[in-house]
């Protein structure tokens, strides 16, 4: 599987760092962008020597009707704590876009997004994840479980399809996986904390207040969502590409009964699957990392090809060197609404920001976005940081850049 993954990384093209204006921008083929920007998979990592930790198939989990979309069993990766972290532990929700009708979910169901069969049998732990101390300083010796994603529909749907033979329980999962981590030692937590990225960061968002509630009022628990502030917006035509998207899979995945209450009783399901109608209301502690650029919802949400059959938008799609004044004006409309979205959430102090004016998505897995010699700051601290200060009650953390192309530190995606 190594050797197999060095070759995807040849075949793929070199992962080239450039300097260029002040930023540190990487070049991307579109093969990476696939495994980026959709799935959560990083290749762009500094760490030549990572820490690689082996699958764990959840044996009980088939009986409890939680699997995969075509009935495999679900998994995780689990490296134990040690020394004044042995009993905490860090879970992360891996991310991967959705599906959200049933040729997208039989397509999905023949890849490791779908099926335990096709997953890495072992994968990198970098970023928050490190067992480094120089690498991941307040989390380097926790119990950290990165939990496979293979439902399509962000670990809450519960339903099936008997035609296409797809199984839709991705809150099955979750149970499943918490209830099988519990009998690990994680019952025995002192302090937790549930993170995820990109479609695991809305799944942070959805679980965070669940996850709260597995452990003794005694433990500290929060929730850390990275690149999961998907905004209800419309694309560059006036259409509703993300939300058409959602309504989807809260439709075809059966999500409806496990979002929310607070929101679905006053907020159609669909509105209450968008996380600016969730964040408010949550009563367990939340620290959003955000690019106010996110890269994958400029180019699967706000200027999709789909949106855009004249090729207006391809240029700045791929290279933000690239857009037009007029271009950057929308963009920037699209980092106002994400900055009125969590007006209300960062006015409670038990809540942390890191909103930073990059063209990237998922910083907290990446070593060189999440802590490294050159990572993106703002005033003058490092995601890594930002996020550490918060957990611990070291500092309030409330961080929001001023607008592109302002911050010089950015580690902005690229497309070729």
């Amino acid at each position: 599987m190594w050797k197999l993954f060095l070759l995807g990384f040849v075949v793929a093209g070199l992962v080239l760092g450039n300097e260029a204006n002040g930023y540190f921008e990487f070049n991307v083929t579109e093969l990476d962008r696939i495994e980026e920007l959709e799935f959560g998979f990083s290749k762009f990592t500094s760490n030549f020597n990572p820490l690689m930790v082996g699958l764990t198939l959840i044996r009980g989990a088939g009986s409890k009707g939680a699997v995969c979309l075509d009935g495999t069993l679900p998994g995780y990766h689990l490296h134990r704590g040690h020394g004044f972290g042995a009993n905490s532990w860090l879970i992360q929700l891996e991310g991967g876009g959705w599906c959200d009708n049933i040729r997208n979910c039989v397509y999905r169901k023949k890849s490791r997004r779908g099926s335990s069969n096709y997953m890495e049998k072992q994968i990198q732990f970098t970023g928050i994840l490190s067992n480094k101390a120089q690498e991941n300083p307040d989390f380097f010796n926790w119990n950290r479980v990165k939990l496979r994603y293979c439902d399509g529909g962000s670990f809450s749907g519960d339903s099936q399809n008997k035609a296409a033979r797809l199984q839709f329980r991705g809150e099955k999962i979750w149970r499943a996986a918490m209830e099988d981590l519990k009998s690990k030692g994680m019952r025995n937590a002192k302090q937790a904390l549930l993170s995820g990225c990109s479609a695991g960061g809305l799944a942070v968002i959805l679980r965070c207040d669940e996850f709260r509630n597995l452990f003794s009022r005694y433990t500290k628990v929060k929730c850390l969502s990275d690149a999961g502030l998907f905004l209800d917006t419309p694309d560059v035509s006036g259409g509703h590409t993300i939300r058409n998207l959602y309504n989807g899979v809260v439709q075809l995945q059966g999500v409806k009964n496990n979002l929310p209450h607070l929101c679905t009783n006053h907020l159609n399901p669909t509105s209450c699957f968008f996380p600016q109608n969730l964040i408010s209301q949550m009563k367990t502690p939340l620290f959003i990392v955000n690019a106010a650029y996110d890269i994958w919802q400029i180019q699967s949400s706000i200027a999709p090809p789909s949106a855009d059959p004249s090729g207006y938008w391809h240029e700045c799609r791929l290279n933000h060197g690239r857009c037009t004044p007029a271009q950057i004006r929308f963009l920037q409309g699209f980092r106002n609404q994400m900055l009125r979205a969590v007006t209300g959430f960062s006015k409670m102090k038990k809540n942390g920001l890191f909103i930073n004016s990059c063209f990237s998505h998922c910083q907290t897995e990446r070593q060189d976005t999440w802590f490294a010699d050159n990572s993106p700051v703002i005033h003058k601290k490092a995601v890594a940081i930002a996020v550490g200060d918060w957990y611990f009650d070291r500092a309030e953390v409330k961080l929001i850049d001023c607008p592109y192309p302002c911050d010089r530190s950015c580690h902005n995606l690229v497309f070729r």
